[in-house]
């Protein structure tokens, strides 16, 4: 489980013309994306999906591509928060039955895809979580 959070992926709103919710996919696994009513669930499915996935290949016998081949950033950064600030994400991420890690990237990647649809970008690649 723990080789799963190594592998980088992107979370983007889905327009409600393609259903609604949240799809994240896996840039190192081409085809590898689930989705969710919430980024949160949209992680926590596709983190099953990379799982099966990955299980396939393997059982396949076909090549399992290394976390982070077509990343370019290391996926690491220390914070300092306000002690505030720390205390309302421990709140929300047990609240969300998450850690607070994978609470932390969930905003992050949901402040910068709304800034990516405001902006008419590309929504950005997300770090593991």
């Amino acid at each position: 489980m723990e080789e799963l959070y190594r592998y980088p992926f992107e979370v983007r709103p889905l327009d409600p013309e393609e259903g609604g919710g949240y799809l994240v996919t896996f840039p190192d696994i081409p085809g590898c994306m689930s989705d969710g009513e919430t980024p949160e669930e949209a992680i926590r499915n596709g983190l099953d999906a990379l799982r099966a996935t990955l299980e396939a290949l393997e059982e396949w016998g076909r090549p399992i591509p290394e976390p982070g081949c077509t990343a370019k950033a290391s996926g690491r950064m220390a914070l300092r928060l306000p002690k505030s600030l720390h205390a309302k994400l421990i709140a929300r991420a047990r609240q969300d039955g998450v850690s607070i890690n994978t609470e932390a990237v969930t905003l992050i990647a949901e402040g910068l895809g709304r800034r990516a649809a405001r902006d008419g970008d590309e929504p950005p690649a997300g770090p593991a979580a």
